[in-house]
């Protein structure tokens, strides 16, 4: 047990540490500066060429979701997600331990090129990230939690991080053991993840774009708009395009949905008139009895 503390504390101090750091020694490799950078390329495409011209540049929800980045991006992990992750490793570490397996890594990649190995990555953390994101629509307790982020009525970048923090931890512990079988270390995700958090941006964005032949691959403003959508066809009652960064997956598996052009479409789901508008009680929604619906929208 005192392992175990001793892993919790040491998480908080050097969690706060590399914050600090992050902000006051920014390197090329610092999330804050390039979280920054990359929402505000993004906010500026959507100045200057915007899909829905009538959307306000401070659209509603603007400073909601702004404060969801800054929270889902850095201080969930400082009030305990960090210190939560640590001491799940190590327990799972030490169960592994019990049958003698020190690891378990199955595949050895590191022979094969950077950039092969990084693919390999983006594309299994996006397959497992796909998988998850279907049953936070099919699950009616997932819903629950899933809720927060189609409560967004008006679409641009920063909607990206209006999640739950629950959802941080349903997709990390999932991605966990695949990507630990295959040896990737920190200095790899850090690209795969700041690549994904820029093409998830776009997805939101305020920004006609689709691709062109590229969107059967990378998700786009123009499929992704449909994943938002109120009103969902009668046969697809849990929804739609659940790629987060590719698109594919919901091609190759039927799930694909873009019916015709998207732009005044309205956004939210059955029910969201009562859905709260704060951070707040929009964290505690889930935790809070209510009558148990089906996880769609009509």
């Amino acid at each position: 047990m005192e392992k175990y503390i001793n892993i919790i504390q040491e998480s908080f101090i050097g969690y706060f540490n590399y914050l600090v750091s992050e902000i006051t020694n920014p390197t090329w490799t610092s999330y804050f500066y390039w979280l920054i950078g990359l929402s505000l390329l993004v906010w500026i495409l959507e100045i200057v060429i915007p899909w829905r011209k009538d959307q306000k540049v401070f659209r509603k929800g603007f400073w909601l979701d702004s404060f969801y980045i800054i929270f889902n991006f850095f201080l969930f992990s400082l009030i305990g997600y960090n210190a939560i992750s640590n001491v799940g490793v190590e327990l799972f570490n030490d169960f592994l331990g019990i049958f003698g397996i020190e690891n378990i890594v199955a595949i050895q990649i590191e022979t094969l090129p950077a950039w092969f190995q990084l693919l390999i990555m983006f594309v299994i953390a996006d397959f497992v990230q796909w998988n998850v994101h279907r049953q936070l629509h099919r699950r009616p307790l997932l819903w629950e939690f899933h809720k927060i982020h189609h409560s967004v009525k008006e679409m641009g970048f920063a909607a990206q991080f209006r999640f739950h923090f629950m959802e941080t931890i349903i997709y990390k512990t999932v991605q966990y053991i695949p990507l630990a079988m295959i040896g990737f270390g920190i200095q790899e995700f850090f690209l795969v993840h700041m690549f994904a958090v820029f093409v998830g941006h776009l997805n939101h964005a305020n920004l006609g774009w689709s691709y062109g032949p590229f969107g059967y691959i990378f998700n786009n403003p123009k499929m992704h708009i449909w994943h938002h959508s109120k009103e969902l066809p009668v046969d697809r009652p849990y929804g739609m395009n659940y790629g987060l960064s590719l698109s594919i997956w919901d091609y190759l598996f039927g799930t694909a949905y873009i019916p015709k052009n998207g732009e005044k479409i309205e956004l939210g789901f059955s029910g969201d008139s009562d859905f709260p508008e704060d951070f707040k009680n929009q964290t505690l929604y889930p935790f809070r009895k209510k009558e148990k619906v089906k996880p769609n929208h009509i």
